[in-house]
């Protein structure tokens, strides 16, 4: 019996080193080919972004308003020359005022942000108030004047 156990010990040992070789010859599956991602012709990085103030131009009626009303307020002051002085210092001192107001009243701000492209080109987009993407992130314009980030 012990002739038998020995025999079936040694049919054990044979199996496993068989099965160790025959588990090392296997080749490890080859993994699959990774697509190449397609060019985006619409994609880039933020460069810069910029804010922009730009003062309004003065259409004249402003200036007018002022000096009209500049001039009232001086006439009610004083009497005789000095009456005079202060209505033409008024009426001065009012369009300039009025000519401020209205310029800024028209004025514009926005925010340019510079993209640039995976081509290596640059576009500039405008955005009236804070933009979506800050500097270096990727981004994806949409109909020409709209940014999305996209995953680095």
């Amino acid at each position: 019996m012990k002739a038998t156990q020995m025999l079936a010990a040694a049919a054990a040992a044979s199996m496993m080193a068989l099965g160790a070789q025959a588990t090392a010859q296997v080749p490890a599956p080859t993994p699959a080919p990774h697509a190449a991602p397609k060019p985006c012709s619409n994609c880039g990085t933020v460069q810069s972004i910029n804010y922009v103030e730009e003062k309004g131009q003065g259409s004249g009626l402003g200036m007018i308003a002022g000096g009209v009303v500049g001039g009232v307020l001086g006439h009610q002051i004083g009497s005789g020359r000095g009456n005079t002085v202060a209505t033409v210092a008024g009426a001065a001192g009012g369009a300039y005022v009025g000519n401020e107001i209205e310029k800024n009243k028209k004025k514009k701000s926005y925010y340019n942000v510079v993209i640039r492209m995976d081509n290596g080109q640059t576009r500039t987009i405008q955005y009236g108030s804070q933009p979506p993407a800050r500097e270096g992130e990727r981004v994806k314009i949409l109909d020409g004047n709209r940014l999305a980030l996209i995953a680095n």
